[in-house]
């Protein structure tokens, strides 16, 4: 696999804080990673570290396989989560500003802003104050400067913040829409459901330490606790029987239309293929789905070593910390 960018080892200490600690983190070219964790985490100081606005105490990163410089920076597109627009200033012309400062050419700036202030619906704010602005309004005029000169990489610091419903589905369609145009993007956030639609890897951290990198797809498989969820007809017998030794019956529930509802979970050493197999000439099946975890409760299992609905009392101050800042 293709890097864009690679981490090796990364320190950082602040006083009396360790905020990363031998961080090691590769983003795919042409993906969108998730950079997960809590509040606190190191999340920022990792992409600040990134941008070359702090140094790292120790470690080395890399960008296209160059060790990361300065020169690097016009290549990289930056959304911080602290939001800074010139309150006093036009829209348009602050847009066209800071294109520039991106080195942006004028006409081509000018054309680039009007086609996205067309699609953001901000064409009649052109000639309004930034202060003007909601708080919504002002954070797509931020993304829109942030990917205006067309960078390798983007970096978005919990780009949903503070965005309604139906701007966050606007947002998500175009960062998809950067990556299949073969945009990088580091998708930084605390919120765990978030990445479920949009990212294609992901890394935890906890605690100033990566806990756990990988496909995001990969990492759900291999946390699979093996439970499914189908729905039958005309069982020839009591679904429990019919399902031994393959499988347990965890509940079931008979819907008015005739469907029995029903979560199973399999026994050691069967596959989803043996369930269907053993079942099939006993039973109508309309539907067969794996119940996979949730990136909140992967999380959750990975710090604590249990899935949410697993913790006891002793367990349940850490379990709501932890969803607090989820």
């Amino acid at each position: 696999m293709e890097y864009i960018l690679r981490s090796e080892n990364i320190y950082k200490q602040y006083e009396n804080h360790l905020a990363l600690k031998d961080v090691s983190i590769n983003i795919p070219r042409g993906e969108i990673f998730g950079l997960l964790g809590p509040n606190g985490a190191g999340k920022t100081t990792f992409i600040r570290i990134i941008n070359q606005i702090i140094a790292p105490d120790e470690g080395r990163l890399f960008f296209n396989g160059e060790k990361l410089v300065a020169s690097h920076i016009e290549k990289i597109g930056y959304l911080p989560e602290e939001r800074g627009l010139y309150k006093k200033m036009k829209v348009g012309e602050q847009a066209l500003y800071l294109a520039r400062l991106k080195g942006v050419k004028q006409e081509e700036a000018r054309k680039a802003i009007k086609y996205w202030f067309e699609k953001f619906d901000l064409m009649p704010w052109w000639d309004r104050k930034v202060e003007e602005l909601s708080k919504g309004m002002q954070q797509k005029v931020q993304f829109i400067i942030t990917i205006l000169h067309k960078p390798e990489l983007l970096i978005f610091d919990e780009p949903f913040s503070g965005f309604d419903p139906i701007n966050v589905n606007l947002l998500k369609e175009e960062i998809i829409n950067l990556k299949n145009q073969g945009t990088s993007i580091i998708f930084s956030t605390h919120n765990m459901n978030s990445v479920e639609e949009v990212c294609d890897h992901i890394a935890l951290i906890n605690k100033s330490e990566k806990i756990l990198d990988g496909n995001l797809g990969q990492i759900k498989k291999g946390h699979s606790s093996q439970i499914f969820s189908l729905q039958v007809s005309h069982p020839e017998k009591p679904l429990a029987t019919l399902l031994a030794p393959v499988a347990k019956l965890l509940s079931e529930e008979k819907h008015p239309d005739g469907l029995l509802h029903a979560r199973v979970q399999l026994e050691a050493g069967n596959s989803a293929n043996d369930l269907i197999r053993h079942i099939l000439p006993f039973v109508h099946f309309h539907s067969f789905q794996e119940e996979l975890p949730s990136m909140n409760d992967i999380f959750i299992k990975t710090v604590t070593g249990k899935y949410p609905q697993e913790l006891k009392k002793e367990d349940l101050k850490l379990h709501w910390e932890l969803n607090a800042e989820n």
